[in-house]
């Protein structure tokens, strides 16, 4: 079997297209807005095969209390949009960048709040211990990567937002419900891995 580098390098070398939050609904069309650059990353723990994930604080404005990878908007401190993944990584998880091999980037992601995220796919090598920031994260945990690259695992699911029923990937792992744009990247890394 290939080694965990090497599977997902040849994942990235597959072709893909951008997602958004609309493309599970052809009935709506998303809005044509200037978007934000955003910059998340899709770490990979080597020594677990696992996916870091975090859960929001219950207190932000935004998304509080959903699963969501480490990320956020590009700053004009950022070079470059895989800058503002590890700086946003650092300042939410405490992961060093100098144990992150960034492998590449996904196609990107439009959500629904008016993001232009761009997936950042990384290997975390050595033992990593999570320093969650207060403000923002509760909980940081891993999903072994057998589960959110195997296509069957994941489904689809509906819910009412702004008067109509909304579908949506879901890839549920124990008592985390990973669902939303986490979910519909994780599916796209899938599609590229299965």
């Amino acid at each position: 079997m290939p080694s965990l580098h090497q599977r997902l390098v040849d994942a990235l070398s597959r072709g893909g297209r951008a997602s958004s939050d609309f493309d599970l609904n052809k009935d709506v069309q998303a809005p044509d807005i200037r978007l934000t650059p955003a910059g998340v990353l899709v770490a990979i723990s080597a020594d677990r095969e696992s996916v870091i994930l975090t859960k929001r604080s219950p207190r932000l404005k935004h998304h509080p209390g959903q699963i969501a990878f480490a990320g956020g908007k590009q700053d004009a401190t950022d070079a470059t949009i895989v800058d503002a993944a590890l700086r946003e990584a650092h300042e939410e998880i405490g992961l060093p960048r100098s144990m992150v091999n960034v492998l590449g980037t996904l196609p990107t992601h439009q959500t629904v709040t008016g993001f232009q995220v761009t997936p950042v796919l990384a290997i975390v090598n050595g033992p990593f211990d999570p320093i969650p920031e207060a403000g923002e994260v509760t909980e940081v945990f891993q999903v072994p990567l057998h589960h959110v690259t195997n296509p069957a695992m994941f489904r689809v699911e509906g819910r009412h937002w702004q008067g109509r029923r909304r579908l949506y990937y879901a890839v549920p792992y124990g008592p985390y419900y990973i669902w939303g744009a986490t979910a519909r990247i994780l599916r796209a890394l899938a599609d590229r891995m299965s």
